[in-house]
């Protein structure tokens, strides 16, 4: 019967250190996969398409004192978003004929989830690369999407600018946003990305593509607030994840946490087996009649 349970008790040790061993074997949750880049370019010459792409310039900062024209067709300064709150910054064109309008329309759905208000905890600065839209069209997207957004205070928080070609030009190199014109069909090749700026100015995070998770928005504002919005819980949350710069995502750190514990867990069964063996090698003592 102890031989028995020896016998038992061994394939039961092997067959977990053979799961253990399954497990480390997985691929981390926070492997990084390049995150998919859609491109305006319908239309567009494909040697216009060479000047397009995202050169990330985190932690620098933008020119504040360029000047641009609000939905109401008011002179500003990008000083006047800043100061206070993070912002979020999107560069797109009114008339994009596809991809302009699925960026803005996921910004709106991923800030929709999160428990901070535009205008309050954070601002939206949202700027044309085309400098031939005028305001009118720029107040016009503002009213639809603060519509769609559809929480008080918003159109305060949101502003939809438009600007001369230079002043243009200056922010979007101040981002790493390259894009390209194509005179014959009357549309920019660009790549879809959003920015997150700290109050002062300073780009905090790249999220790239069309669809922005809240988690990923909301972990980000926090960090570009430098922990001034958000909840305890958010800061917890920020121990476990890390912002990928490579893409733009939100990564899980406890991962490591279960690779280590993983790895403990085979040296310990390794352990084990080693001492059943081991004691294979004694004989059972004899009952004495």
């Amino acid at each position: 019967m102890v031989a028995c349970g020896k016998f038992g008790l061994r394939h039961a040790l092997l067959a977990s250190l053979a799961a253990a061993a399954a497990v480390l074997s997985l691929p981390p949750s926070a492997a990084a996969q390049l995150a998919s880049d859609p491109m305006q370019s319908a239309g567009v010459r494909p040697e216009l398409l060479k000047q397009v792409s995202i050169d990330q310039k985190l932690n620098q900062s933008i020119p504040l004192n360029l000047t641009f024209r609000d939905e109401n067709g008011a002179p500003v300064q990008l000083a006047q978003f800043f100061g206070k709150k993070p912002v979020v910054l999107t560069l797109v064109y009114y008339n994009c004929p596809n991809l302009c309008t699925q960026v803005l329309n996921g910004v709106e759905s991923g800030l929709k989830e999160l428990p901070m208000d535009i205008g309050k905890q954070f601002d939206v600065v949202t700027v044309s690369i085309d400098p031939t839209e005028s305001h009118v069209l720029a107040k016009v997207k503002q009213e639809m999407y603060v519509g769609m957004y559809g929480r008080p205070g918003a159109a305060l928080g949101w502003h939809f600018l438009t600007g001369d070609e230079l002043q243009i030009k200056q922010l979007a190199d101040a981002v790493g946003f390259h894009y390209a014109y194509d005179p014959d069909t009357k549309q920019f090749a660009h790549y879809s990305a959003i920015m997150l700026l700290t109050p002062e100015g300073k780009i905090s995070r790249y999220f790239y593509g069309i669809q922005y998770p809240s988690r990923d928005l909301r972990l980000g504002l926090v960090e570009a607030s430098e922990g001034k919005i958000g909840t305890p819980a958010d800061q917890i949350l920020l121990f476990c994840y890390h912002y990928d710069p490579a893409t733009g995502k939100y990564g899980l750190l406890i991962s490591h946490v279960i690779q280590i514990g993983g790895a403990l867990t085979v040296l310990i069964l390794g352990v084990a087996i080693l001492i059943l063996f081991r004691g294979e090698h004694y004989a059972l003592p004899q009952r004495k009649i």
